[in-house]
């Protein structure tokens, strides 16, 4: 069962330059928030992920999948007797990953 979330009632108010408005507009949109939440998540200290940093983190999640799966081959490969000319593959194929999981994880 889905608890309810407190209503809120109570309102901030802060005074801003037109052009520190249309900044703080800006960064909402690219967050993909309404200005609402954006401004209530940058002043609880939350973390703000622009929508392009979401869909990089997808596309990397993508790219780390694949690697996977042609890793998951390439041993294949090696179990049918293809050994001296996978075995730098696969290390590179390690490498790959692990540079994309901690680029994941840094965004």
């Amino acid at each position: 069962m889905n608890a309810k979330k407190p209503k809120r009632s109570e309102q901030v108010k802060a005074y801003v330059t037109r052009e520190e408005l249309l900044a703080i507009v800006e960064s909402s949109e690219r967050a993909g928030l309404t200005l609402s939440e954006f401004i209530r998540r940058v002043c609880l200290g939350a973390r703000i992920e622009s929508r392009e940093d979401q869909q990089a983190r997808r596309e990397l999640l993508k790219v780390n999948a694949d690697l996977g799966r042609l890793g998951g081959l390439l041993k294949q490969t090696l179990a049918a007797g293809h050994k001296e000319q996978i075995y730098g593959l696969l290390h590179n194929i390690d490498q790959a990953q692990a540079l994309l999981k901690a680029r994941i994880r840094s965004l």
